[in-house]
């Protein structure tokens, strides 16, 4: 394909569209067309045309009445209408309505006419590398604010009027905003009364730079979750153009030390095993069933999961203990298989249980050697 740029010329006197492609060959790829039907039809399927030459007057539609179908169907063509004087009322309303780039009177300078298409492909470059680069910063903004809905904390960015230019998923969902909160006030944004509480938090933070957060429980429609809230300033140099406010979601926090404290119970040394590993399935149980009744949040499926893969641990430790001692010879791959899955979900693998260990290394010993203590190790 050519560099040049494209030009197309448009009139039904075959001996003008001899005259302007003699005129303007040697500068660009000139396309003609005697009727404004075949025009549009070169127009869409031989994009991109940088400039399009079209005569007032031609049979099926005016100039005007074709250049404002190419306006609606190809806008970053540039149009030019070669027109007589008695056209002239016609002219400025097209060009109002900005149809038309420019209209040359009859008869015409070629110099003349030369510069004006040069101008108007020169147009008609800019309008596409700003479509470009407006492209590439719309594709990046898509790109951030994927990236941006994928961080586990809610964020509100804010400028320094006061409104809102970002909004996250998180805090769309922690907030139950069901409509998009960009382009508002952020007190409108938060003028529900059940979030009072969270715009009076936001206001005492902006205020100063010496409280790093607060904490507050919502109650939005019925649902309550746990915040940690924060407001960041953005600054250009050294003046503060805007804040983010940011709402950490810590309503597992509680169930999580709970968790933690299972976890350590079952880590502790001294004594038999089994009993500790049976209360802490019943306590994991509680807590599992804590998390699905919660607000459904990033960290409370986290820790879900983390609460999921220890009970599967104990559950098959439990199993392949009692294994050992109830049946004589059981399975030896399966009590093995169930032990590599256990170790893959105990949350602590460097902090194994010793009777843990004790246990994985009997399981080893009776697949080598087929022989079974039938004594329990937990």
């Amino acid at each position: 394909m050519s560099d040049r740029a494209r030009i197309l010329i448009v009139d039904d006197e075959e001996a003008i569209l001899e005259t302007m492609t003699f005129t303007f060959e040697d500068e660009y790829d000139v396309l003609s067309a005697t009727s404004a039907r075949e025009a549009l039809g070169i127009l869409d399927s031989q994009q991109p045309i940088a400039a399009v030459i079209t005569d007032q007057r031609m049979p099926e539609m005016t100039g005007v009445e074709f250049l404002a179908q190419v306006c609606e169907r190809h806008p970053s063509t540039t149009r030019i209408i070669l027109t007589g004087y008695a056209d002239g009322d016609a002219m400025v309303r097209a060009i109002n309505e900005g149809h038309v780039y420019a209209y040359v009177t009859k008869p015409w300078e070629p110099d003349e006419l030369k510069q004006l298409v040069h101008r108007a492909v020169e147009l008609h470059r800019l309008r596409r590398t700003n479509e470009r680069l407006l492209e590439d910063v719309q594709q990046a903004a898509r790109f951030l604010a994927a990236a941006i809905d994928e961080i586990p904390v809610g964020s509100l960015v804010v400028d320094g009027a006061g409104i809102v230019r970002a909004a996250n998923r998180p805090v769309r969902k922690y907030l139950l905003l069901r409509t998009d909160p960009i382009g508002r006030a952020l007190a409108d944004v938060l003028g529900d009364s059940s979030l009072a509480e969270l715009r009076d938090a936001a206001i005492r933070l902006g205020a100063t730079d010496g409280t790093p957060f607060e904490e507050l429980e919502l109650t939005v429609d019925g649902v309550s979750l746990r915040l940690r809230v924060a407001v960041r300033p953005i600054r250009s140099e050294a003046q503060q153009i805007g804040s983010v406010l940011v709402l950490r979601e810590i309503s597992h926090e509680p169930l999580r030390r709970a968790f933690e404290d299972v976890l350590q119970e079952i880590k502790s040394e001294g004594g038999p095993l089994r009993p500790r590993l049976e209360k802490a399935q019943h306590q994991l149980g509680e807590c599992a069933a804590r998390v699905k009744r919660s607000v459904e949040s990033a960290g409370m499926a986290e820790l879900g999961e983390r609460i999921s893969r220890t009970q599967t641990a104990i559950e098959y430790w439990l199993a392949v203990d009692e294994a050992l001692v109830r049946e004589g010879y059981p399975d030896a791959r399966l009590l093995v298989e169930r032990m590599r899955i256990a170790m893959s979900r105990w949350p602590l693998p460097e902090e194994l249980p010793d009777r843990v260990r004790e246990l994985a290394r009997r399981v080893e010993s009776y697949y080598q050697t087929g022989e079974n203590p039938g004594q329990p190790v937990l």
